[in-house]
């Protein structure tokens, strides 16, 4: 499967590790990684401290980079939870329709890198031990829509 990776801002910049380890783990399964070239935040810190007009300029670059992408991954449960869940809205209430169209789009092929694993390729074990390719906060599993599972 060719997966497009959205790296996110975080681990970018503080932990290209797990980017590494998220890329040689989908590629040791078999699965050509792409990383589309332009990504930035996907404006999740701007949404959530009430900058929403420069949230949506962050959403609308990152549909333009991501909307081409059959499946989306990143090890960010919380950047991506921000993809599923506020882009479409950012840009709905900022009177975009078109936008939030295209937003509901990309969530719906983007997953948290566990969540891809385990719930669309469907892999038990992944052959070793490895360390946990992605940083998981408190609120992940909500976020990721993973609750209870």
């Amino acid at each position: 499967m060719r997966i497009a990776l959205f790296v996110t801002c975080l681990v970018d910049a503080l932990y290209p590790q797990v980017g590494q380890a998220t890329v040689a783990l989908l590629e040791r399964l078999g699965h050509q990684v792409l990383f589309p070239a332009g990504q930035t935040c996907c404006g999740q810190m701007h949404a959530n401290t009430g900058y929403a007009r420069e949230a949506v300029t962050l959403v609308r670059h990152h549909v333009d980079v991501f909307e081409d992408a059959d499946v989306i991954v990143t090890p960010s449960g919380s950047c991506g939870g921000s993809v599923r869940h506020q882009h479409a809205v950012l840009a709905r209430d900022a009177g975009d329709e078109a936008l939030a169209a295209r937003a509901r789009a990309v969530a719906a092929r983007t997953y948290e890198l566990s969540e891809l694993l385990v719930d669309v390729l469907g892999v038990e074990d992944v052959g070793r031990l490895l360390p946990a390719p992605g940083h998981l906060p408190s609120d992940v599993p909500f976020a990721a829509g993973a609750a209870g599972r």
